[in-house]
This record gives C-alpha cells, sequence and structure tokens, in this order.
C-alpha cells in the first residue's frame, strides 16, 4: 500500500508543527508503518490522502458512534455554523444540551460545558478540593485524565507509548499531591486511603480504563472503591469521557450501577466537535463561578457548533432503541472471529472487549492492570498493525489504545477486518 503523498506531508509537517504533529499518537511512533495523513472519511471507512481505503476502529478515539459523517449530526453542525461560529454569549442550546445529558444521567444535577476532555478532569479536581479542604488525589496506573500537570503522572496511552513515565515540566509538588495505585487492587487502594486519611480530596478513575488498551474492572471493585470514597467522604470522579454515550446510554455508572459525585463527559457529547463537561450534585457543581469561589472560563466553552452537534448525537441515541444491543453483538462476532484466527495460528492473544469497545494484547495471560497490559508483545502488535493496514484496516497506531464499534460498520465491514486479521497473523508467523 503506497503513501508517498502521506510521507511528504510528514517531512513537511516536522518543519512547522512539533514532531509533525498535534497530538504525539498521531506521529505513529508507537508502529513500524509511516504516518498516515487523512483525508475524508464516512461511515465506518476513512480515506487517506494516497487514496487508501480502510475499514476504521480509531473512529476518532470514540467519538463517532454512528459512524463518521452521520446526516443528522452534520445537517445540525452547518445549520449551526451558518448562524455563527462562535458569540462568547450563552445560547439556548447550551440550555438543551445540559438537559439531555441530565435526562440520561440522573447523578448530575448540574452541568459546566468546556472545550475538552483535559478540562473537564482539572475543572473536577479543583471542585474536589474546593469542597474538602483537601489537596491529595488519588488516581489508576495507566489512566489518562487529560495532559494537566496534576494526573499525568502515570498516565496512559501516549505516555506509555513513548515511554515517559509522567512528563518533564510537572513540579515536584504535583507529583506530591498525586497518588496513583494499581487498578483493580482494592487493597492497596484501601490502605493508601487509610494512610493519608483526612487529606484526600479525591480519587478520580476511568471506569473502564481504555488509554492503556481496554482493562475491565474485577467483580465488585469499583462497587467497594465506592463504598470507601463515600465512607471518608472523599469525592468520587468517574473520567466518563471515553465511556460516556459509549457502553450505554448512561455510561459505565450505569452499566455497574454506580453513582459517583462528579462525572466528566466528551467525545460522543459534540458529535465530533471540540467538547468536554463535567457535572454532578449541587452542592459541588454550585461552587463553580459565578456561583462560587471556584473559577473556571473559557471562550469557546459551550460553543454553539459543538453544542448543535452534541445535541444531534444525543438526540439520534434516543431514537434508536436497539443502538447498544446491536454495536455489542457486532462487537462480540467480531472478537470471537479475532480468538478463533489466533487460536488456528497458534499465536498467544487476549482480547478484552465491552460494549462496542476492545483491545488486543499479545499475551497468554489475562490483562487487568498496567503491569499486565505493558508486559504483553508490542513488537507482534506492530506487526499486525502494519498487516492489517496493507488489507485496508486501520486499527490505532499504538498498542495502548482501544478499538471503537459503530453502528455503521456493517456486514461486509466486519468480514473484510476478519479476512485482513486472518492475513495479519500469518505474516506474525512467517
Amino acid at each position: 500500500m503506497k503513501r508517498a503523498k502521506s510521507a511528504k506531508l510528514f517531512k513537511e509537517a516536522a518543519k512547522y508543527l512539533v514532531g509533525g504533529v498535534n497530538s504525539p499518537v498521531r506521529s505513529f511512533k508507537g508502529v513500524d508503518t509511516g504516518i498516515i495523513f487523512a483525508e475524508r472519511a464516512r461511515g465506518p471507512h476513512l480515506w487517506d490522502v494516497d487514496g487508501n481505503k480502510y475499514v476504521d476502529y480509531i473512529m476518532s478515539w470514540g467519538v463517532h458512534i454512528f459512524g463518521h459523517g452521520y446526516g443528522p449530526i452534520v445537517e445540525a453542525a452547518v445549520k449551526s455554523i451558518k448562524n455563527g461560529a462562535s458569540f462568547g454569549l450563552a445560547t439556548k442550546n447550551e440550555i438543551e444540551l445540559a438537559k439531555e445529558i441530565q435526562h440520561y444521567y440522573n447523578t448530575i444535577s448540574k452541568v459546566r460545558l468546556v472545550t475538552s476532555g483535559t478540562e473537564a478532569c482539572m475543572t473536577a479536581v479543583r471542585l474536589a478540593r474546593a469542597f474538602t479542604g483537601r489537596s491529595k488525589v488519588i488516581k489508576f496506573d495507566g489512566c489518562y485524565h487529560g495532559h494537566f500537570d496534576g494526573l499525568l503522572v502515570k498516565s496512559g496511552s501516549g505516555n506509555l507509548t513513548f515511554g515517559i513515565p509522567s512528563g518533564k515540566g510537572i513540579t515536584a509538588s504535583y507529583s506530591r499531591d498525586t497518588i496513583s495505585v494499581p487498578f483493580n487492587d482494592i487493597n492497596i487502594f484501601s490502605e493508601t486511603v487509610r494512610r493519608n486519611r483526612g487529606d484526600i480530596a479525591c480519587v478520580i478513575v476511568e471506569p473502564v480504563p481504555c488509554n492503556t488498551g481496554v482493562i475491565l474492572p474485577e467483580e465488585g471493585f469499583l462497587r467497594r472503591l465506592a463504598a470507601i470514597a463515600k465512607r471518608e467522604n472523599i469525592v468520587l470522579v468517574f473520567d466518563e469521557v471515553i465511556t460516556g454515550f459509549r457502553l450505554s446510554s448512561g455510561g459505565a455508572q450505569k452499566l455497574f450501577g454506580i453513582k459517583p459525585d462528579l462525572t466528566c463527559l466528551g467525545k460522543i457529547i459534540g458529535g465530533g466537535f471540540p467538547v468536554g463537561a463535567v457535572g454532578g450534585r449541587s452542592d459541588i457543581m454550585e461552587l463553580l463561578a459565578p456561583e462560587g469561589p471556584v473559577y473556571q472560563a473559557g471562550t469557546l466553552s459551550g460553543n454553539p457548533v459543538s453544542v448543535a452537534a452534541g445535541l444531534a448525537a444525543l438526540r439520534c441515541l434516543k431514537e434508536d432503541k436497539n443502538l447498544y444491543a446491536g454495536l455489542e453483538k457486532k462487537t462480540g462476532e467480531l472478537v470471537a472471529a479475532m480468538r478463533k484466527a489466533a487460536f488456528a495460528e497458534g499465536i498467544p492473544l487476549t482480547i478484552n472487549t465491552i460494549g462496542s469497545v476492545f483491545s488486543v494484547f499479545f499475551t497468554d495471560k489475562s490483562v487487568g492492570s498496567l503491569a499486565d497490559a505493558l508486559g504483553s508483545d508490542k513488537e507482534k502488535y506492530k506487526k499486525l498493525f502494519s498487516g492489517l493496514c496493507e488489507e485496508g484496516v486501520l486499527f490505532p497506531p499504538s498498542a495502548f489504545e482501544a478499538c471503537f464499534m459503530s453502528r455503521a460498520h456493517d456486514g461486509a465491514a466486519l468480514e473484510r477486518t476478519i479476512k485482513g486479521f486472518r492475513k495479519a497473523l500469518r505474516k506474525i508467523n512467517g
């Protein structure tokens, strides 16, 4: 598969953009193929600048649950931008989007719209500190909550790909106030809380980590985590930027029956445009200015185009009563076929999957933590990625990311994926 135009663009980009990209994983440094410059996408497919067509499982990292270029979302965005791209003033649709979010999440009484998941998590932590009067934060190894200083400690995805445990430029004071513990180890979490009793403002967690590859919570882990947080008056923050509206209409918290104090959202609620949101208990949320002393502001917070696209996306969720069951069924069929293909080739493979999300790990062991993920064979993943690209299938360019199914992935797309996966595995053995 030729990528001469992508290679040429990357060479030019390197002159003007740091590393030639605006987000590290796009550099394809975690795999052996050359970088891909996207040109357009529709439904389950993406075309690069060289004209190569792929069945896409990146889906803008989970955003496009209906597939690329979904009509009602596109129409809503176009209509909105014709009325003005940005006003710096309040708009009616901001109210409507907040109502839709509250309709699906009974844990959210009030919402603040921002422009990214990073901002949402940053705001949640600031709120928790103001509410409790405490400074320390507990997070979990491999969970990524954005690139601001306080939560980059032992974060996932990009840092893992580039071998940067926390990132330079983060002061020691931030590191002291952030404690990272292994996901799925409730005993270590409980002991950490005991040792820091009275100092912990919040615990923030991806209920299903997706930035280490998909890691499933063990039975009872989230429930025990929530119980300890409640007992110790620690604010429980669910980072559902990825899992929100992806695993179910009410996110992972609905799926597992947990009620966090604060929830961070993004991705799907913007319909493909920049967005983030934090919401939760009124007594915490009302600490935000202009009602309270916690300051947060942004020129593009609640941007009208993002809000219009997100509002259309959430309303479309209401219309398709079988969306999540259908996505889970397709994902299950694909994962079963991939496991069967790996078994036939004698290649150790673990695939973690939930709903419409899955990750491939080249290991014969279960993967339930960052340490387990790091123990998988990254070289085999590189070969798989390369082989899949040659067959017109696009997985994430990192062994520490998740794949996403969309409603647009039809039988033909799945068949092409399965055939491509089999051929890619044979090349690994060859």
